[in-house]
């Protein structure tokens, strides 16, 4: 209809105007009410998964070791390696490093709860300071007070070795991850066949599935080793500054690595706490301007080269889906928060022909880049003009007489 157009007119080359034609899309009476389905249905399936977030946490889990290590099993099984083996190799690798990862933060632990002892004094004398320069700048002086009075170090030691013997419980947790892994790796020496038969009629939702476990792989990986130098760097620079516990400090840098955004500063407040506690200022400037370097030419040198376009997630959402996994199913949703939102945008967005508009809004933006670059180029090409004609205007404006004006008659020739 001609009231739902918005027409605009422009001066065509030849002088004549020329009528411009928005386009409109095609309304929907339905539109809002679908929105607010949409809404309600990813409300109660985040509900869902909260509730069921003790299985669904190692499941997932340990699909993403799944597709880790699936090359492993590519690669032995093109050189004759049989099906059996191949499988049993990748269950196998994948164990070891899970018992490595864990016996390591058996140790951390064990090496926490001592530094807590041998610090609590220290670490009551310093909450104490903390509560008096609080009081001091007028927050809360008693309650503050209070707090760091009662406060008790040894108490959180007693909550850390409580954690230790309750590792015990995270048995079934293991349980299910292992089963995971053996069922997954028996069952993906079938997935390449089942992909060949499901192409011919999903031939979007194949190569979308492709997409998603090659860039899950590249992350977790790229992720991983780096995550491992980034560690091994801190715990090596932590000891010569001489902050306690570098150890424990270089495998919470590793872990936090998986969590985008918010892993640095979480890595980097108890060697700062700690480095506070034996060194001064001092210490602690010398921390963070470590961290800072370490963390800079990791995470925003290396690392966006090594992962390429795996994740094409805008800052925004990865940091979102930090906030948000972590809520749903506890704190391994933080480090699986991007394998997890991926599948999400398979799930509405790369199987799904008609969401392919929404691709820029969540982060690819190859064509907005390049379109941001020509319109700059165009801005700065007017400035440019505008200010080369302000410029031939103030130089000519003495060379023109002025025109006469209309109460004056005009020269008789």
């Amino acid at each position: 209809m001609r009231w739902n157009r918005k027409r605009s007119k422009e001066a065509a080359p030849g002088g004549d105007s020329a009528v411009v034609v928005a386009p409109v899309e095609p309304p929907n009476a339905h539109r809002n009410a679908f929105i607010l389905i949409g809404l309600g249905g990813a409300t109660i399936a985040a509900f869902g998964l909260a509730a069921i977030a003790g299985i669904f946490a190692p499941f997932f889990l340990g699909v993403v070791l799944t597709i880790c290590v699936h090359p492993l099993r590519v690669w032995l099984e093109k050189r004759g390696v049989s099906r059996g083996i191949a499988t049993a190799a990748v269950i196998l690798a994948v164990l070891l490093l899970l018992l490595g990862l864990g016996y390591a933060m058996l140790v951390a632990f064990g090496q926490f709860g001592a530094l807590l002892q041998e610090f609590s004094g220290q670490i009551a004398a310093f909450g104490q300071d903390v509560a008096a320069w609080l009081s001091s700048i007028g927050i809360g002086a008693d309650e503050v007070n209070d707090i760091f009075a009662s406060f008790d170090p040894a108490a959180l030691a007693a909550f850390v070795g409580g954690l230790i013997g309750g590792l015990t419980g995270m048995f079934s947790l293991l349980v299910i991850v292992l089963t995971m892994l053996l069922l997954m790796g028996m069952d993906a020496a079938f997935v390449p066949t089942l992909l060949r038969q499901l192409y011919p009629a999903r031939p979007l939702v194949v190569a979308s599935l492709v997409t998603y476990g090659s860039n899950v792989r590249r992350y977790m990986v790229a992720t991983t080793v780096l995550g491992l130098a980034q560690g091994i760097v801190d715990w090596i620079a932590l000891l010569l500054i001489g902050v306690p516990g570098a150890f424990i400090w270089g495998l919470l840098a590793f872990v936090c690595s998986f969590i985008p955004n918010v892993g640095y500063f979480i890595a980097l407040i108890p060697p700062i706490i700690f480095g506070a506690l034996v060194g001064g200022l001092p210490t602690v400037i010398l921390v963070i301007v470590v961290y800072a370097i370490i963390n800079g030419v990791i995470q925003s040198a290396i690392q966006p080269r090594v992962i390429g376009k795996a994740v094409n997630l805008s800052q925004t959402i990865t940091f979102f889906s930090v906030l948000f996994w972590a809520v749903v199913i506890g704190p391994i949703g933080a480090i699986l928060a991007i394998p997890l939102t991926l599948l999400v945008r398979l799930i509405l967005v790369d199987s799904n022909p008609a969401m392919s508009w929404i691709r820029p809004m969540l982060g690819e933006l190859d064509e907005t880049k390049a379109v941001m670059a020509q319109f700059d180029a165009e801005a700065k090409a007017e400035r440019k003009t505008r200010a080369s004609g302000t410029a031939n205007g103030v130089l000519d404006a003495p060379l023109q007489a002025p025109p006469p004006r209309s109460d004056e008659p005009s020269p008789v020739p």
